[in-house]
């Protein structure tokens, strides 16, 4: 029995020591006068440089959610950077005002831009992180956030979307989309329907664009949050987890962050 208390015992210190070699913490950046937050994530045993990883939150705003999926990220290799979109770390609790957070920056271009580029900034000053060498992914709002500064030419090596926003006002033209790009999208999502998804296929053909979508049947929106299923009953919301698509989705994210950057240690 002592053999055995012993063997557990060992196995949950390496278990806590691998966890440990992962740390987040806050950073703060300026764009025109707004603080934004931001939450670094990283493996501090990892020697070197290695490339960047911009998270962009669901409309709910930057949550615990957007920082478990940084950490997951660093876990993986890279230094990931949960993203503020709404200034001041600023959340919504309901839906009217996580609508209103959104609006407020999706209906304006240079706005997300300029918040979105000041983020890559902070990431890029890293020293963990390989400049010039990032990507970055979005959920929901922040799916929609990554598509259009893919759309507008920034200077990313890859974006993928999640359950995100399709529309846009600003479509993309020819050669300027400089980013490859991958798409998860639930089949049953009311918010990203079939016509949705054809425009969107259509205009990143048009475009010249290197893409790809994953479309899962039977999934709704915010498919990879296992809290969405709360949400959709507190609020009467077309939402749902779904186990399957969230671990294949994550999987296949992990595929094209080797396909863009290689191989990580």
């Amino acid at each position: 029995m002592r053999n055995v208390l012993l063997f557990l015992a060992t196995l949950l210190l390496g278990v806590s020591a691998v966890q440990a070699k992962v740390v987040g913490q806050e950073i703060s950046y300026q764009v025109d006068g707004v603080t934004m937050k931001g939450y670094l994530a990283y493996d501090r045993d990892i020697k070197g440089k290695r490339p960047g990883v911009l998270v962009v939150h669901e409309w709910w705003g930057y949550n615990d959610y957007a920082r478990k999926r940084a950490m997951m990220l660093a876990g993986m290799g890279y230094t990931a950077l949960a993203v503020d979109m709404y200034g001041n770390g600023k959340t919504a609790d309901h839906p009217d005002e996580a609508g209103k957070f959104a609006a407020e920056v999706s209906k304006n271009m240079p706005l997300a831009k300029a918040r979105f580029e000041a983020a890559m900034k902070a990431l890029n000053r890293q020293k963990t992180v390989a400049p010039g060498q990032l990507a970055a992914i979005g959920y929901c709002f922040g799916g929609g956030v990554v598509l259009n500064m893919a759309r507008q030419g920034v200077d990313l090596k890859g974006v993928a979307s999640f359950h995100g926003s399709l529309a846009t006002d600003a479509p993309a033209e020819k050669g300027k989309v400089k980013a490859r790009i991958v798409v998860f999208t639930g089949a049953d999502d009311p918010m990203a329907p079939k016509t949705l998804v054809d425009r969107f296929d259509k205009e990143m053909t048009d475009a010249g664009a290197d893409f790809r979508v994953v479309s899962y049947p039977g999934t709704k929106h915010s498919f990879t949050n296992p809290t969405a299923d709360e949400m959709a009953k507190k609020f009467n919301l077309p939402l749902a987890y779904n186990a399957e698509a969230d671990k294949d989705s994550w999987k296949q994210l992990g595929d094209f962050l080797v396909e863009l950057f290689g191989k990580r240690d």
